[in-house]
């Protein structure tokens, strides 16, 4: 299963994940609000990610169902991101966050506590 996904993937799958199993007619109007997709768009990307395996039609009412979990998706992309853009080096992305001041001060120490939360366990 490739659990690449293009960001009009992840749409759906963002509803899907939210709201559960969808009916594809609500994904139409979902999607519709959301960003302006018409039906044959939509339809189109389900089709993509039923044939990524991202998703299957559960029933006759074309209920979308979605067969990988966001924190595996979020694992995978994660573990790209670290391979393609810092050199496989996690330590190299953190610090590109930190860098960046993309960080607030709470978000610093709740990072510290992780990290210290790690260590521990590692004794």
């Amino acid at each position: 299963m490739d659990m690449k996904l293009y960001n009009s993937e992840l749409k759906i799958m963002n509803v899907l994940w939210e709201k559960g199993d969808t009916i594809a007619k609500e994904l139409v109007k979902i999607l519709k609000e959301e960003t302006g997709w018409n039906k044959s768009t939509t339809y189109t990307i389900i089709s993509r990610c039923i044939a990524k395996g991202l998703i299957e039609n559960i029933d006759t009412n074309f209920t979308c169902h979605a067969l990988v979990k966001k924190d595996d998706v979020r694992k995978y992309e994660t573990k790209e991101l670290i391979q393609n853009m810092f050199d496989g080096s996690a330590d190299k992305l953190i610090a590109s966050i930190i860098d960046g001041k993309y960080l607030s001060d709470e978000e610093v120490e709740t990072l510290k506590k992780y990290i210290s939360g790690i260590d521990s366990d590692k004794k």
